[in-house]
C-alpha cells in the first residue's frame, strides 16, 4: 500500500489535496487511479486509510478514511548524533537510521569532517535532509517522524545531550556494546564523518559522560559504523530479535 506524509491535521472524511513530489510521485511514476486506496499519515501517531477522488495537472485529490493506531517506534529511544559526511553518504546513513527505528538525528561539525556549510548551505541540506527522512519513513511503515535537529558544533551537541548512556564509537578501544548495562530508555550514538574523531574530541566526550566503544576488529566506514551501531543496540536492548 502506497503511503504518503502529508504534513496537516487529518481526520476520517476530510477531503485533503497532495501537491507537489506526493502528487507526482501517485500519478506519473505509480500511475494510479481514481477509486485506488493509499495510506496517509502526519506524525502525530497512527494512519489513515484513503480513496483517491481525483487526479489533476497539478495535485491528487484524496478522501480521509479510518484512522489505523497502528505504530512502529522502538522501545529504545536512540538519538543518532552523526558527523556530517559528504552527500550520498550521508543521505544514505540517515536513510537507514530511520528504517533501523532511530528517535532523533543530530548532524554534527567535527574537527576532521570535510563537509563545510554557510547558513543558507545548513538550511538547503536541513531541508534536503527532512525530505529524506519522511520518504524513509513513508517507506518503513514508521507513522512518526524522527526529530531531525538543525547542525550544530560537536561541543555544543555534548553540552546538550542528557540521554541515560551516552556512546562515541571509535576503533581505538576494545571495549564493545556486549559489555555494558542495557539502557532503560534513552541512548546517545556518536559517529564520526569520514575522517573519525580527533583525540580531544574523543577527551571531551568522556568528559561529558561517554563511553568509547568499538564495534569489531575492522575499521568501519562513516557510512557504516553507525548502521552496525544502531543494529547492535536495536539487537541487544530494542526491538530487533
Amino acid at each position: 500500500m502506497t503511503r504518503i506524509y502529508l504534513d496537516q491535521s487529518l481526520h476520517p472524511g476530510a477531503i485533503c489535496l497532495l501537491l507537489n513530489d506526493a502528487a507526482h510521485h501517485i500519478a506519473h511514476v505509480l500511475r494510479m487511479r481514481t477509486g485506488e486506496r493509499i495510506v496517509l499519515f502526519n506524525g502525530k501517531g497512527g494512519q489513515y486509510d484513503a480513496e483517491i477522488l481525483r487526479i489533476n495537472k497539478r495535485n491528487v485529490e484524496v478522501q480521509v478514511g479510518a484512522h489505523s493506531d497502528e505504530e512502529r517506534e522502538s522501545r529504545l529511544a536512540i538519538t543518532l548524533a552523526q558527523g556530517i559526511s559528504r552527500s550520498q553518504r550521508m543521505d544514505h546513513t540517515l536513510q537507514k537510521a530511520v528504517e533501523l527505528g532511530v528517535k532523533q538525528i543530530v548532524p554534527v561539525f567535527s574537527e576532521y569532517g570535510n563537509v563545510k556549510l554557510n547558513g543558507n548551505q545548513q538550511e538547503k541540506r536541513y531541508q534536503h535532509w527532512s525530505k529524506i527522512i519522511i520518504n524513509a519513513c513513508e517507506q518503513c511503515g514508521r507513522n512518526r517522524l524522527p526529530l531531525l535537529t538543525f547542525p550544530r558544533t560537536l561541543a555544543d551537541w555534548l553540552n546538550e545531550d542528557d540521554n541515560e548512556l551516552k556512546l562515541i564509537l571509535h576503533p581505538g578501544t576494545t571495549f564493545r556494546l556486549s559489555q555494558l548495562n542495557a539502557p532503560e530508555h534513552t541512548l546517545t550514538l556518536l559517529a564520526g564523518s569520514e575522517g573519525g574523531f580527533s583525540d580531544a574530541e574523543i577527551s571531551l566526550a568522556q568528559r561529558k559522560g561517554y563511553q568509547v566503544v568499538a564495534l569489531g576488529p575492522r575499521i568501519l566506514r562513516t557510512e557504516t559504523a553507525a548502521l552496525v551501531a544502531i543494529s547492535a543496540c536495536q539487537t541487544l536492548w530494542g526491538d530487533i530479535s
